[in-house]
């Protein structure tokens, strides 16, 4: 299950959405979160889910990993639509005890499932297709009008791409203590909740000194290197928007409009 996550993760190839400025990326993947709000109907996710594909198949990452990485989310979902399901008033379908599933719940529980998938992959593309440098540098650029008002931007950005990229190395340690502590014949699977959560404590005591040691030997690497923050860095490829880059917010923001207009026909 550890290995199915895939948000921090880079999968490098040569692709048209892998060569796009980063701040492209990061701007689109927002509106493409916006416009997933915007809209309540069939035609609205049909779009969506068109335009995701088209993106998922121009950055050349295969579709199996995209699927595999949805399996990390599948308790999540189910929790989603167990609620909506069972929570949300409306005209009774089925009856079970004291709670009803409606006719509204199912609605609900099924877009808020489809949502949910839509923004977990969308969000996984930019990692995918960005390097953490490179993902340092768009959100520093894009968050540097907030200078003005004496935010960090540099050491945010910084400690940002530092937890995203951390997130594969920590799945990877969790995994290999998990597995020494099986050998050793720790049980994660069986019992109550309680007896699983009691189960985890010889798994997180061991990964928290493990996070820590790595934080500590990258402190040390920053500090090697004379890091002293932001302050009159120079980049060695500054990011220089091109013709593909002008070409792709064009698309982004008429998806976005399209998909404004298709809130507008439902509410109509």
């Amino acid at each position: 299950m550890l290995r199915d996550i895939i948000i921090g993760q880079y999968y490098q190839t040569e692709s048209v959405i892998h060569k796009l400025d980063p701040r492209v990326k990061l701007g689109g993947t927002l509106l493409y979160i916006i416009s997933l709000f915007c809209f309540n109907n069939f035609i609205g996710y049909a779009l969506a889910v068109l335009f995701l594909g088209i993106v998922i198949r121009l950055s050349h990452v295969p579709f199996k990993l995209m699927v595999r990485g949805m399996k990390a989310i599948v308790f999540l979902l189910l929790i989603t639509a167990a609620f909506n399901l069972f929570l949300t008033p409306g005209e009774p379908i089925v009856s079970v005890w004291k709670l009803s599933i409606t006719k509204e719940g199912v609605a609900l529980a099924v877009t808020m499932a489809v949502r949910l998938s839509l923004l977990i992959i969308g969000s996984s593309i930019m990692t995918l297709t960005t390097t953490p440098n490179n993902l340092t540098d768009g959100m520093e650029k894009m968050m540097s009008p907030l200078k003005v008002f004496r935010i960090p931007v540099h050491e945010v950005a910084m400690m940002m791409s530092i937890a995203l990229r951390f997130i594969p190395i920590l799945l990877e340690e969790t995994d290999k203590i998990m597995k020494a502590q099986i050998a050793r014949g720790a049980d994660f699977e069986s019992g109550n909740i309680f007896a699983r959560a009691k189960a985890l404590v010889p798994l997180l005591i061991p990964l928290f000194v493990s996070a820590f040691r790595r934080a500590n030997d990258l402190a040390m690497a920053m500090e090697a290197r004379c890091y002293r923050g932001g302050d009159g860095r120079t980049k060695m490829k500054p990011l220089v928007y091109a013709r593909r880059d002008v070409l792709a917010y064009v698309c982004i923001v008429g998806y976005l409009v399209v998909s404004i207009v298709a809130g507008r026909i439902a509410l109509g």
